[in-house]
């Protein structure tokens, strides 16, 4: 019947990345004759049987070919979802893109490698491949290309869904998946700049300058023989290897990210008191384009080192500094072919936290490394402790890749630049996190539920980073005029007057929410502010997500809000009598660990002041992250903070290893271990500052390589 349907489907919207049902062609499978069913089996030997069962293997792995038609208006995307990168997200992703695409062109990488639907699509011209995972799952697609020698080699787009996502973040697409539309991600890559990403290999060899009975246990290869990402030595390859090795012995004590935040913590400060890579300057050579760095390495006294491709390492930080922070060197790009060479003590590590970098030693196409003791090393978060050896680093290939490009495309108004106004005025309004979990499904109660922080009028062509600018500045302005009064700021001149606001102000890790989807409002990573528009995310008005934000029950209040009073009563109640089984079930039946008491605490600082232990562990493993290093609107006191002042140990030890701020000071500019020693815990106030100082970054940010 379907020759009478006269209208053509249109694939939709996105069209142009769709693979269309007619390039699809089912493969028929051999069918013997009624005779020569009906004929008595004869014995055929054991070679003719296997090969037959060759046959039916590959035909049931293959049940359709791909036809394409070739079309200059048509990318045609083939998506591989890594399912086991970022918890749960990444079967929902699976779920969302067989939804919106020919469920032939999504690819769950759980069941089946990339090589079978890679050879499949092999001749459809400008075909895009997205990337749905860690770093780990990108490197294994790079290298099934690399195999299957595609010409021209097709570019892959990321969509993060692991914990590092460093080379997510160098190619513009974020440090992770939040809730963006799947539509937006298709519009994204089909939009997006390709650009060339060198890639390393690493050819390993016996030390030639050792007898073979000098040579020490460990292993004789790498884990990877190609990075992308970095290659390193010493300290932070040695605690990820432990972390890996216990995971392995013991997988069951490692199914939640609590535990594993625990383990890394741990084991960075037990590598630190044993200081078991205090001497690698000792144990290693490094020659850089015929350089010899290994008396540099030995003065300074480095217990890392890394080899550097993309700019940023371990969770975003950027350990060869700034782009302008560059005296000796160039500034690092992914495309130049050069590596960076970066040293790093145990304080220029620790300093990455806050924006420090570690010392640069050089930029070079190839590097001879010489160890001479068994040493842990890791290849894109890949672990190993390799035996003494010569490893040679050279350039491998350039692939392509997608870069988030900066779209003028999303809005219809945008596509004529004639249409482009001079000047927006926008209102911007506040959202606590506690209703954008409860309402952002529902986008007239987010509306209803959100207060008004300001009017802004900008340029048409602003973009979210300029824009934030100037929500910082309105902020400070509000500080200074009456409660009744605002000032509207122009990105030119400014003028005021008279309306009724929000006089809290904003902490700093509010973001911007998008709200012109269709059926929801999403949340824009800090990171890609700078690739959107004002215009793509509000014509009128804004919307920004506050995690700090703290709700009360006030005159104005939009009719319908739930009395936060009666809420928290239960809940609060639970928390303050260390009863941990009233806490749960009042969570289950829809009770926010976000509440504050009368005394503007969190949940988190009261079972800290109290040293209830299972009810700190308890609002860890179910609260959002923000509540670690909320402060006490009143004393400005984290829980940290209260848990040293009352010398609750045990509950310092858990905050601390679940990667509470040791450094954020209260309103009298006193840390947690300012408030130990004041308490009179000499012992608790030693610990936290060993901790503060030598603190690490959490390595469970390294992705492996599936």
């Amino acid at each position: 019947m379907l020759h009478h349907i006269e209208e053509p489907c249109s694939l939709g919207a996105h069209a142009a990345v769709i693979v269309p049902p007619t390039w699809i062609i089912k493969v028929k499978k051999p069918q013997n004759s009624l005779k020569a069913s009906n004929r008595k089996k004869k014995r055929t030997s054991f070679k003719r049987k296997a090969s037959k069962r060759g046959t039916e293997q590959e035909n049931k792995g293959r049940p359709f070919v791909i036809k394409p038609i070739s079309s200059p208006l048509m990318k045609p995307l083939l998506v591989f979802v890594n399912p086991k990168s970022g918890g749960n997200q990444g079967t929902k992703v699976l779920q969302m893109f067989m939804w919106y695409l020919n469920p032939r062109q999504v690819f769950d990488l759980s069941q089946e490698g990339p090589k079978d639907a890679l050879e499949l699509y092999r001749k459809v011209p400008n075909l895009r491949i997205l990337a749905c995972g860690g770093d780990g799952t990108v490197g294994w697609i790079l290298s099934i290309l690399d195999e299957l020698q595609l010409s021209p080699q097709p570019p892959v787009g990321v969509l993060p869904l692991g914990t590092g996502n460093d080379l997510a973040r160098t190619l513009n697409w974020g440090g992770g998946y939040t809730d963006e539309p799947v539509s937006k991600i298709l519009c994204q890559v089909e939009d997006g700049t390709i650009v060339q990403l060198d890639r390393w290999n690493l050819h390993v060899e016996r030390n030639p300058d050792l007898p073979p009975e000098e040579l020490e246990d460990g292993v004789c290869k790498l884990p990877l023989n190609v990075f992308n990402n970095y290659f390193s030595l010493g300290f932070d390859a040695h605690v990820t290897l432990e972390f890996h090795e216990s995971r392995e012995a013991n997988p069951e004590k490692f199914n939640s990210r609590f535990r594993n935040k625990m383990f890394y913590a741990g084991a960075a400060f037990s590598d630190f008191l044993q200081r078991s890579s205090r001497d690698l300057s000792k144990h290693v050579k490094v020659v850089c384009d015929g350089t010899d760095l290994t008396p540099k390495i030995q003065e300074l006294k480095f217990q890392c080192i890394v080899f550097l491709n993309i700019p940023r390492y371990c969770a975003g930080t950027m350990p060869w500094g700034n782009p302008g922070d560059h005296h000796d060197f160039e500034p690092q790009r992914h495309d130049d072919g050069y590596i960076e060479v970066i040293g790093f003590t145990m304080a220029s590590l620790a300093a990455l936290q806050v924006g420090g970098h570690g010392e640069r030693l050089h930029q070079c196409r190839e590097v001879m490394l010489l160890t001479y003791k068994s040493i842990p090393m890791q290849v894109d978060g890949e672990p190993c402790r390799l035996a003494p050896a010569m490893i040679r680093i050279s350039l491998r290939n350039q692939a392509n890749m997608v870069q988030k490009s900066k779209r003028r495309t999303s809005m219809p108004l945008l596509n004529d630049p004639q249409s482009v106004p001079d000047r927006l005025r926008i209102r911007v309004n506040k959202i606590s996190l506690q209703d954008y979990e409860g309402f952002h499904y529902d986008k007239e109660k987010l509306r209803e539920a959100s207060i008004p922080l300001g009017i802004l009028v900008v340029r048409g062509d602003c973009d979210l980073e300029t824009c934030r600018m100037y929500i910082d500045r309105l902020q400070e302005d509000l500080q200074s005029v009456s409660s009744g009064s605002q000032r509207v700021h122009y990105q030119d001149h400014e003028t005021s007057f008279p309306r009724a606001l929000s006089a809290q102000r904003l902490s700093p890790r509010w973001c911007f929410l998008d709200a012109t989807s269709a059926d929801r409002f999403y949340r824009i990573d800090r990171s890609q502010e700078h690739l959107h528009f004002v215009m793509e995310i509000s014509q009128d008005e804004i919307f920004i997500l506050d995690p700090d934000m703290v709700l009360s029950q006030q005159a104005g209040t939009p009719p319908g809000m739930p009395d936060l009073v009666v809420e928290q009563a239960s809940i609060l109640q639970a928390v303050i009598a260390g009863d941990l089984m009233k806490l749960m079930e009042s969570y289950k039946n829809g009770g926010s660990l976000l509440i504050q008491g009368p005394d503007h605490c969190s949940l988190l600082h009261h079972a800290a002041k109290t040293g209830h232990g299972e009810i700190v562990k308890y609002i860890l493993d179910h609260g959002p992250s923000e509540l670690l290093d909320m402060a006490d609107s009143e004393t400005g006191e984290t829980a940290l903070h209260k848990a040293a002042c009352q010398r609750n140990r045990a509950v310092c030890q858990l905050l601390v290893d679940a990667g509470a701020s040791l450094r954020k000071t209260d309103s009298k500019g006193k840390t947690p271990q300012d408030r130990a020693q004041q308490a009179g815990d000499p012992d608790l106030a030693a610990y936290l500052e060993s901790r503060q100082n030598y603190k690490i970054i959490g390595h469970e940010d390294l992705e492996t390589a599936v």
